[in-house]
């Protein structure tokens, strides 16, 4: 599902994430990265709104491409949150170190892929990976 392309693209650049409740939110996020298994893992600084339509519904897509050669992909999956552990000590420390300790990671999302679509201008676009 996700290939070489979609995690390059995916460690390279920032990434959008969309929610959907009573109206949709997306929100860009910098603190994020992929685990050995594929799964996206995005630190939690300023989600308040995307954590709040997660926990209706578990849904979630993030929108990540290229700005130089407009490669991009759409991934859509469920997303759950954690509040302690590992990943969210390794969101911890990066955070304080960006913000100089004036904020801190207070959790970290854990998105599960379903799909993976090609948002790449051309043939391929629309393709469900």
């Amino acid at each position: 599902m996700m290939n070489e392309n979609v995690l390059k693209v995916l460690n390279e650049n920032m990434w959008d994430l969309a929610t959907m409740s009573n109206e949709p939110n997306v929100v860009p996020v910098a603190f994020k990265s992929v685990s050995e298994d594929g799964k996206l893992l995005v630190g939690d600084v300023f989600l308040a709104t995307t954590l709040k339509n997660i926990a209706e519904n578990g849904k979630i897509a993030v929108s990540c491409f290229n700005a130089q050669t407009l490669e991009g992909y759409q991934i859509k999956g469920k997303a759950e949150y954690i509040t302690e552990g590992p990943i969210v000590d390794k969101f911890k420390k990066t955070v304080e170190a960006v913000f100089k300790g004036a904020r801190t990671a207070k959790g970290a999302l854990i998105i599960t892929p379903e799909k993976v679509i090609v948002t790449t201008p051309g043939a391929d676009n629309k393709k469900e990976l």
